[in-house]
């Protein structure tokens, strides 16, 4: 049997009292007893924050979600509101997914809030995350609370909270509270629910957000009902929102795909429920030739991303990735304002550092700002909420996340679904489709190609390896990629920009993050940066060559994606 260290055995034991239930106290012995590499992965650390709040495989330990981490961070995240808010009426809201647990969890985190004097709005049922956003200012909370793991496979669940604007919270906030949490011991954290303080919401909430994201994205496309839909939920959430957003707008051939329809925690039908790889999208794409569809829409499980596939040239249904589809939803919006006579310089548009740099193309050639955040939604929701001057009018990451509007501040797919229904429409209508106008797009601005890479690294042994990687990245700098010299490499753990042709150095104005970002002279950007949250080190790629005309497409997208693929070769990716 193997050796189990002393520490994680000393933090274990003390889940071995009566501040533990039995059966948790039951769980953590057996490991104790059978199980010293899972009882290690459970307890050598403690879960924290990421890039989307806490995420994690459930079960008993301090590195694990379960009613006691979770209990934790909602009674150091009560005190901290307590502080923040003294003396005023505090009120949250809690939402949660499809997930195994996750109606469970969200009743303790709402014990512990009511256990603290605090005003609870619970959903009664599963809702998209983008609702909860929206619920926590419709409301008039100061806080808010979604149970999801988002797409990460179903051993997971999760915890992203959110503030008084309807975001995530960000730093310096997030370490406040994280502090606020690490005062705490296991024996502090109220679970004996005030009842009264719990109220269960659901019509009048959902009511006020189908109508808010058919206000922000029906552009009254003309001809409805020559357009045909495929739909899935993935066995998430958006079926109770997505399929009547699209009926109030006047959409009427919307397929459903029946099999994925279903809310479940298992998500039977798929290898992973995330609409960024092609297998998700498999079943809806065999009914999209069955019914001659235009678009495919599928959604993760808490209904915060989008997959879409659209008709290429040739009539062939296939699959865009983020980037594409973001840079489609930005131009028809900034199209849209144009039309209107509403750009006067006070608007702006929101991307991230390792999203696509056409964001920034798209917003100087209408005139309008594009500020570009870290990765993850909540930055884009801080840009809204430090620039109160400014109007926001749309932006994604390359994640298949979208925002119309600032009425929600996540990413949110329902609404995004709308807008890409509205683009499809009205693209048909004039004769042309959601892809032609991609095409489009690279003759006017330039062809960009993205390329994500993924390198998955478990446990401990992974988490080393990620941390090594980055460190090779930095102590040992790539001088050319594909043959082009590195001008440049940003650094945003140490917030330098270093000039690789002159060596001077300068200041990025960003917090800092763990993501290293080089740039060469033929335009080529590459990002590396571990996930947080999930045990990942990602790649991201970005090349771009002009675009003369649309018959040449084909072939300039053959150039870019063989460079993409040397690229890859030569960093030994594969």
């Amino acid at each position: 049997m193997t050796k189990i260290d002393a520490k994680i055995l000393e933090k274990a034991t003390a889940w071995l009292t009566p501040v533990f239930d039995a059966e948790t106290q039951a769980k953590v012995q057996q490991l104790i007893d059978s199980n010293p590499k899972e009882l290690t992965e459970s307890f050598y650390t403690d879960l924290a924050f990421g890039t989307g709040g806490m995420r994690g495989i459930m079960g008993p330990g301090t590195n694990r979600i379960n009613k006691y981490t979770l209990g934790k961070n909602t009674q150091g995240l009560s005190n901290y509101l307590k502080k923040v808010y003294p003396n005023q009426a505090l009120k949250v809201a809690i939402a949660y997914d499809c997930r195994h647990n996750s109606q469970s969890l969200a009743k303790v985190v709402a014990d512990v809030f009511s256990a603290n004097g605090i005003k609870v709005f619970l959903f009664s049922d599963l809702r998209p995350t983008p609702e909860l956003s929206f619920a926590v200012k419709y409301l008039d909370c100061q806080c808010g609370i979604v149970l999801t793991a988002s797409h990460n496979p179903p051993e997971y669940n999760g915890y992203k909270v959110y503030w008084a604007d309807g975001g995530q919270i960000v730093p310096p906030q997030d370490g406040e509270i994280i502090a606020e949490i690490n005062q705490l011991d296991f024996s502090q954290v109220k679970l004996d629910a005030n009842e009264d303080l719990i109220e269960f919401i659901d019509t009048n909430v959902d009511e006020a957000f189908i109508n808010a994201s058919v206000e922000n994205a029906d552009f009254k496309a003309a001809n409805k009902d020559d357009v045909t839909i495929v739909f899935t939920s993935l066995h998430g959430t958006s079926i109770t929102m997505i399929p009547e957003v699209l009926k109030r707008a006047g959409y009427k051939n919307v397929h459903i795909v029946e099999e994925q329809a279903k809310p479940d925690g298992d998500f039977p039908t798929v290898e992973s429920p995330n609409p960024e790889e092609p297998e998700a999208l498999k079943m809806a794409l065999e009914l999209a030739e069955k019914v001659n569809a235009d678009i495919v829409i599928g959604t993760d499980p808490d209904s915060d991303r989008l997959g879409i596939a659209v008709r290429d040239l040739e009539g062939n249904m296939i699959l865009l990735n983020g980037n594409q589809t973001m840079v489609v939803m930005t131009d028809f919006l900034l199209q849209q304002w144009k039309n209107a006579g509403k750009i006067n310089g006070k608007q702006f548009i929101g991307s991230t550092i390792v999203s696509t740099p056409m964001m920034t193309t798209l917003g100087n050639a209408y005139g309008v700002e594009c500020k570009i955040g870290l990765t993850g939604f909540k930055w884009i929701a801080k840009m809204i909420k430090d620039f109160p001057e400014m109007e926001f009018i749309g932006g994604g990451e390359e994640s298949f996340g979208f925002m119309t509007g600032d009425f929600v501040r996540d990413k949110d797919a329902v609404t995004a679904t709308l807008l890409a229904c509205e683009i499809t429409t009205q693209a048909k209508a004039n004769g042309s489709s959601f892809y032609a106008s991609l095409i489009d797009m690279y003759v006017a601005h330039g062809f960009y190609k993205e390329k994500l890479i993924s390198l998955v690294k478990k446990g401990i042994d992974g988490a080393a390896e990620i941390k090594q990687t980055m460190i090779d990245l930095r102590e040992n700098p790539l001088t050319t990629i594909d043959g082009s010299k590195v001008v440049k490499i940003e650094d945003y753990q140490t917030s330098v920009m270093t000039n690789m042709e002159d060596g001077s150095t300068s200041t990025i104005d960003i917090p800092k993050s763990n993501v290293l970002i080089y740039y060469t002279a033929d335009g080529t950007k590459i990002a590396a940066r571990p996930s947080g949250t999930e045990p990942k080190i990602k790649f991201y790629f970005s090349v771009n060559l002009p675009l003369d005309q649309k018959e040449n497409f084909a072939q300039v997208e053959t150039q870019l994606d063989a460079k993409i693929e040397r690229i890859v070769q030569e960093m030994n990716l594969n």
